[in-house]
C-alpha cells in the first residue's frame, strides 16, 4: 500500500455563490461521505460494489457486460447514480438493486483506531450521507470501528432515492435531522458532491484519493479545504479547537 505523505491542509477560499467557508471552532454538525472517505479508496472496496452494478443490469436486462457497462456509466454521469436511471428509464424497484450490488466481501475493510480517536476528540454530531444503503453503510462503520460516533446515517433511501450531487437530497438531509448548514462541515471524496453542500451554506472537505478517475482534478471555488490523511486533519482540527477554548 502506498504510504500517503502528510501535507498541509489548504484552505480555498469559495465564491460569491458558493459562500464563504464556516471557521471550523464554529462547526457543530459533521456530515462524512461513506464510500472512498471514511475508509481509504486503495482498499479497492468500492469496484467489488461497481461490478456488481454491471453485473445486475447485465442480468436484469438480458444482456452482456460490455453493453451493461455502458448503460451503468450512462446513468451514473446522468443523474449521480446508476439507480437513479434504472429508476427512471426502466421502472426499477430499488430494494433488490441495493441488497445485490452491497453483498460484497468487507474483510478487507479493518478497524481504523486512528480515525475512531480522531472522532472522539472531535466535537459536534456526526452524521454519515450516502448514495448507498443504510444496512452497508452500517456494516462498513461496524467494520472500520467507529459506528458508535454517528449519530444519523442518511442514505439513498432517505433521500427518496434522489442521490447526491442533487441539491433537494442536501435539504432533506438537513430538514430530517435539523442541520444548519452554515455551521455545518460536509466531507466527501466526489467534488461535484461538494458543490450543492457549499451552495446551501455547508463548509465543503475533498477527500483527495489516489484513485484514478480523480487524477488531475482540481479543486474549484465551492472547495474550502482539502486532505489526504482524513484521521490526521480530524485530529488537528480537534486539538486546534481544544486550543482556541479560553
Amino acid at each position: 500500500m502506498k504510504k500517503k505523505e502528510n501535507l498541509p491542509h489548504p484552505t480555498v477560499k469559495s465564491g460569491a455563490a458558493a459562500g464563504d467557508s464556516c471557521d471550523l471552532a464554529q462547526i457543530r454538525d459533521w456530515v462524512f461521505d461513506l464510500d472512498n472517505t471514511l475508509y481509504p479508496a486503495d482498499i479497492n472496496l468500492f469496484p467489488q460494489v461497481d461490478r456488481r452494478m454491471g453485473e445486475f443490469i447485465a442480468r436484469h436486462f438480458g444482456i452482456g457486460s460490455d453493453e451493461a457497462r455502458v448503460i451503468q456509466k450512462r446513468y451514473f454521469r446522468a443523474y449521480g447514480t446508476t439507480l437513479r436511471g434504472l429508476m427512471l428509464h426502466h421502472g426499477l424497484e430499488p430494494h433488490a438493486y441495493l441488497d445485490y450490488v452491497h453483498d460484497i466481501d468487507l474483510s478487507v475493510v479493518t478497524p481504523n483506531a486512528a480515525l475512531d480517536a480522531a472522532l472522539e476528540r472531535l466535537n459536534g454530531r456526526k452524521t454519515v450521507f450516502t448514495n448507498g444503503s443504510l444496512k452497508h453503510a452500517e456494516a462498513v462503520l461496524k467494520r472500520l470501528g467507529i459506528a458508535r460516533h454517528f449519530a444519523a446515517i442518511f442514505d439513498v433511501a432517505a433521500a427518496e432515492f434522489v442521490p447526491k450531487p442533487d441539491v433537494s437530497a442536501y435539504r432533506a438531509l438537513c430538514q430530517r435531522h435539523a442541520i444548519d448548514p452554515r455551521s455545518a462541515a460536509m466531507i466527501d471524496d466526489v467534488i461535484a458532491n461538494l458543490a450543492p453542500a457549499a451552495a446551501i451554506g455547508m463548509t465543503t472537505v475533498w477527500m483527495k484519493t489516489d484513485a484514478a478517475w480523480a487524477q488531475g482534478i482540481v479543486p474549484g471555488p465551492h472547495v474550502h479545504h482539502v486532505v489526504e490523511d482524513l484521521a490526521g486533519w480530524l485530529t488537528a482540527v480537534a486539538a486546534d479547537n481544544l486550543a482556541a477554548k479560553p
